[in-house]
């Protein structure tokens, strides 16, 4: 079941990503609005309200149709989009049926944002069995970090990472086509509109 978005003003995959988190978590519509803020995305109610009122059925009639069982096997990378003329990163995992899991966008690829993005992706999606990365020092310590605070909260099983760079290949040949459909703006004029294009992505086999 295909679902149109003929006419909408944002990109279908922010829409998608709004409707699926209010229809999944429950969450109110202002709370909505600062889920979507802090992955860059400003937007008010009333816009949320309009997209759960119109996308809410189609997309639950759309994933009864392509409904798959929850994978516990991540895939998460980095790439690098250009905002204002500055480079920032692009913070994606996914599974291995290439659904978008979580998000972020950051201006430092480091240990610190590492743990965030992962800590982030946890809490939405809860604990996956294993993490596939690249050979990046800040992701591996990054998920080194999220271990040692699971540990403390008693849990007895750490996430297993597998730094392979085959094993990546889907969420880069995601990356790519991020950065193709990119490349004609000349880069982005703000963080939002960055990460309106940053979630081209999300959700986006429905």
């Amino acid at each position: 079941m295909t679902i149109s978005f003929k006419g909408a003003h944002f990109p279908k995959e922010v829409i998608l990503y709004a409707v699926f988190f209010y229809l999944r978590y429950g969450v109110s519509y202002r709370d909505l609005e600062e889920i979507m803020a802090e992955r860059g995305v400003e937007l008010d109610h009333a816009t949320l309200n309009r997209w759960v009122s119109r996308y809410a059925g189609l997309l639950a009639d759309a994933s009864r149709h392509k409904k798959r069982p929850a994978d516990r096997s991540w895939r998460m990378d980095e790439t690098y989009v250009k905002v204002k003329g500055e480079w920032v990163y692009l913070y994606r995992a996914i599974d291995k049926y290439g659904k978008t899991l979580d998000f972020m966008l950051s201006k430092r690829r480091n240990k610190a944002a590492a743990t965030k993005f992962f800590a982030r992706a946890l809490e939405v999606n809860g604990l996956p069995r294993k993490i596939v990365i690249d050979k990046s020092g800040a992701n591996t310590a990054g998920i080194k970090a999220i271990n040692k605070m699971l540990k403390g909260f008693g849990c007895p099983v750490p996430i297993e990472m597998v730094r392979r760079k085959y094993l990546n290949n889907i969420i880069e040949q995601d990356h790519r086509f991020i950065k193709r459909r990119i490349r004609p703006m000349l880069g982005f004029k703000s963080f939002s509109s960055a990460a309106s294009v940053a979630s081209v992505s999300a959700l986006g086999s429905v």
